[in-house]
């Protein structure tokens, strides 16, 4: 079995605003933007599961432009299905069916004072991954209808040989509560920086010694972590 961490979602650096966090813990997963303009779902169009537009939570000056920009809504989590052409998730087609694809995503306090941090949001029990070439067309029709990469056609078509597709089972979830993951270290001279808590480094490990995860490709759970860390995921 593998487990497998995966940030997603809008950052500071893409979309420039952090998701927000309410008092409760609950939370709003925000796409990314995207600026092709293939889908008609915008920041403006879109509700949350707090009963708000999504542009509601960019800062007011941004909102009336933030209401038209169409989102790049990946992963989504009304079929749990995830796609990415870059090198850097290339590793992802190596999950198999039963092992887990864990999210998260920078959050801060929305309607209290809280400092941006990361949290999982939500995961995947894998059904099937692999390239979108290693897919039939039934298999496509039938796992990846509503995937944003499969479609979009055209889009489909450009990024078809390097697109990897992860399928979710029944069994995965979009959490009701966000779970803190991180922890600010700051050393002289050097900006604050996310690292995994120590508490989530007893479940998760550390990576190999790479516990900072702020920007980072896929971080893989070590074998000995991975039953710990699935089963704790599964619990949230």
């Amino acid at each position: 079995m593998k487990v497998a961490l995966l940030r997603v979602g809008v950052d500071s650096g893409c979309g420039g605003i952090q998701a927000p966090l309410f008092s409760d813990d609950t939370f709003e997963f925000i796409p990314i933007p995207d600026d092709r303009t293939l889908d008609r779902r915008t920041y403006g169009n879109t509700i949350g599961r707090s009963g708000r537009r999504l542009a509601d939570f960019f800062p007011v000056r941004q909102q009336k432009r933030m209401a038209t920009q169409p989102m790049h809504v990946d992963p989504e989590f009304q079929t749990f299905t995830y796609g990415d052409p870059t090198s850097p998730k290339r590793g992802l087609r190596n999950l198999t069916k039963g092992d887990l694809l864990v999210f998260y995503a920078g959050l801060e306090g929305f309607d209290f004072v809280s400092a941006p941090a990361l949290y999982m949001i939500g995961y995947f029990e894998v059904e099937a991954a692999g390239l979108a070439t290693s897919f039939s067309a039934s298999q496509l029709g039938t796992y990846f209808v509503r995937n944003f990469h499969v479609m979009h056609a055209n889009l489909f078509r450009q990024q078809r040989k390097d697109l990897v597709l992860v399928k979710g089972s029944e069994r995965s979830r979009l959490f009701r509560k966000a779970h803190l993951l991180s922890t600010t270290t700051q050393s002289a001279g050097k900006p604050p920086l996310k690292v995994l808590s120590h508490p989530m480094r007893k479940i998760f490990g550390n990576f190999g010694g790479r516990f900072s995860f702020q920007r980072s490709p896929t971080r893989w759970v070590e074998s000995k972590f991975v039953d710990r860390a699935a089963a704790y995921v599964r619990s949230l």
